[in-house]
């Protein structure tokens, strides 16, 4: 017996702001928009093309669920999200994303990786990968 990722955490300061933003980066969708009982300030979003995951025998997008905390972020994240560009180019992702609200993130960079280390607009750092699919 195995698990399945079928979700992912993010606690943030405003759950719908970066929910909206989340759907435009990943073109994913409000599945939850935490306005029911007991889910104060909790938004969950996800692929409209797999609307529930955790029924299904193999591999789903992970939703994403955004759960508003009280404290900032205030260090470099442990684990981060990597995006796989699919119908474009790396640098024409790196601008639609910084156009959508992201913007450039150091986290000790040489200059020479591969992907574009950015940050969405609560600073929680992501990367655009330039040619490595799943």
């Amino acid at each position: 017996m195995t698990s399945k990722f079928t979700e992912l955490a993010i606690d943030c300061a405003d759950p719908s702001g970066l929910a909206r933003f989340w759907c435009a980066v990943l073109g994913y969708e409000v599945q939850d928009d935490g306005e029911g009982e007991g889910e104060d300030g909790v938004v969950t979003i996800g692929s409209p093309l797999v609307p529930e995951g955790r029924s299904r025998p193999g591999p789903v997008p992970p939703t994403l669920t955004f759960a508003r905390v009280p404290e900032g972020k205030t260090v470099k994240n442990r684990l981060h999200m990597d995006l796989n560009p699919t119908d474009t180019d790396q640098e024409a992702e790196v601008r639609r994303v910084l156009a959508l609200g992201a913007r450039p993130a150091d986290v000790g960079q040489t200059g020479d990786e591969s992907w574009v280390t950015l940050a969405d607009p609560e600073g929680n750092e992501f990367c655009i990968l330039a040619s490595r699919h799943p």
